[in-house]
């Protein structure tokens, strides 16, 4: 499918890796914005699918995105220019690493959906593998850059696979990072948590808010819950 139909935008994916998917769509919907960020920062933008829906959710003013994919770059720019809020949106042609040499801002909000395919092997498709795989944008080097990059009241939000949640919670404390909201996302209830959503702030002490979200009941059979958090966004929700 070369593009993907929201309720309030469009996304053009033919040119990227990675489609639009549930992560992304769980991630954007899901992300607390009571801290009102004036400036949010989505590292990886992929098809700029996470910094839109966060364009329709908050009053930032300032959103960027970085994606070092040469195509991926290219399809996220013309994703936030078709939009209704272009003039908020833009989009850096860079890596991490790079974009972290001369941070020109703190931010409110940053988010990532990261690659997470650690095992050893590869798809045969370098743009693919890429988007994909934890080489590109190591879990060490994202935090890092959160700590670094975040506003003294500022949140990070990521989706990670659950078995590297504590691992993941780890890294983050070395920055100053704690979690303050946790979700465990199954896809069904017969199934196994496969992902969490994770919130860290600069706060220390505060036990976080866990709680446990259901995809589905059955196939295309969307549980309360799920449709609650993504009805502003899917069109049949």
């Amino acid at each position: 499918m070369s593009s993907f139909q929201f309720k309030r935008f469009t996304i053009q994916q033919d040119k990227c890796a990675m489609k639009v998917g549930t992560d992304g769509v769980l991630l954007g919907a899901w992300a607390p914005l009571d801290n009102h960020p004036y400036s949010i920062l989505d590292i990886g933008a992929g098809t700029g699918l996470i910094a839109l829906m966060l364009a329709q959710r908050s009053g930032a003013e300032q959103i960027d995105a970085i994606e070092i994919d040469d195509a991926a770059y290219e399809q996220a720019v013309d994703n936030f220019e078709n939009s209704p809020w272009g003039d908020r949106l833009f989009c850096y042609h860079a890596g991490l690493d790079e974009f972290m040499e001369e941070p020109e801002d703190e931010y409110d909000l940053i988010i990532s959906n990261p690659p997470f395919y650690t095992e050893d092997y590869t798809t045969g498709n370098e743009q693919r593998d890429k988007a994909r795989f934890t080489e590109s944008l190591p879990f060490e080097d994202l935090v890092e850059a959160a700590g670094l990059l975040l506003s003294e009241k500022g949140v990070f939000c990521v989706i990670i696979p659950f078995k590297e949640e504590s691992h993941f919670i780890a890294l983050a404390a070395e920055e100053g990072l704690h979690p303050f909201k946790i979700t465990r996302v199954k896809g069904t209830p017969a199934t196994d948590v496969k992902r969490s959503l994770l919130a860290f702030s600069f706060t220390q002490n505060t036990t976080p808010a866990i709680t446990e979200l259901t995809i589905e009941l059955a196939r295309h059979d969307y549980t309360p819950e799920y449709k609650e958090l993504t009805r502003d966004f899917y069109l049949k929700m």
